[in-house]
């Protein structure tokens, strides 16, 4: 996370809503605990819940190596959101120097293993979550598939949660900049050729509080 607390004002509530939507993140855990040198890292879909309290459920294939770690575990998932290359030029005042603007969102806490029968309602209300997003396309169910095909595929993963104990957000989006040198900054995002992801982070940014 940032250091700089201008960028650390948003509420924990917020960043947690905010992860929530994106639903994929990067989930890190030290490697020495399945005998690896360094950190493991899996890029995984989550779906937050609070059902017996704060989670992140997530699956893993059985050949990941922190499925084969020695959990529970202490472990962070890494949400990144929009980011970009801000110019110097678009503040519209001298003496400024290029920067890179984004939210990113850390969840962490503590991995643990689920039982199997978990990992059907998971993948079910996981792909649920996203379905949905796609209206008025009829959602996509397991149902289906073909008798046998789901139950062979689910054999392949593994289901766990991250135990959320700290939401930790950094959402630098110019705050350290007067208000129209962050409008002009968002105003060079929009007339960026390639704007269609920087669209987003460029309204972020118009709602920061002068």
């Amino acid at each position: 996370m940032h250091p700089n607390p201008a960028f650390r004002q948003v509420p924990a509530e917020d960043s947690l809503a905010f992860a929530r939507a994106r639903g994929f993140g990067t989930l890190c855990v030290n490697g020495e605990a399945a005998g690896e040198s360094g950190p493991l890292l899996a890029h995984v879909p989550f779906l937050v819940t609070e059902t017996g309290g704060l989670c992140a459920l997530v699956h893993l294939a059985r050949s990941n190596a922190i499925a084969r770690s020695a959990l529970p575990a202490p472990a962070v998932i890494a949400v990144t959101g929009p980011e970009s290359y801000i110019s110097p030029d678009w503040y519209g005042s001298a003496d400024q120097v290029p920067t890179w603007n984004y939210v990113a969102v850390h969840l962490r806490g503590r991995l643990e293993p689920l039982p199997l029968e978990a990992l059907r309602p998971m993948v079910d209300d996981l792909s649920a979550l996203f379905e949905a997003r796609l209206l008025p396309k009829k959602p996509w169910v397991s149902s289906k598939m073909s008798d046998g095909v789901m139950e062979r595929m689910l054999r392949m993963i593994l289901p766990y949660r991250l135990v959320i104990e700290a939401v930790d957000g950094t959402w630098k989006l110019g705050q350290n900049k007067t208000p129209d040198q962050r409008a002009g900054a968002a105003a060079g995002l929009e007339g960026w050729a390639e704007a269609s992801p920087r669209a987003e982070l460029a309204a972020l940014m118009r709602r920061v509080s002068g």
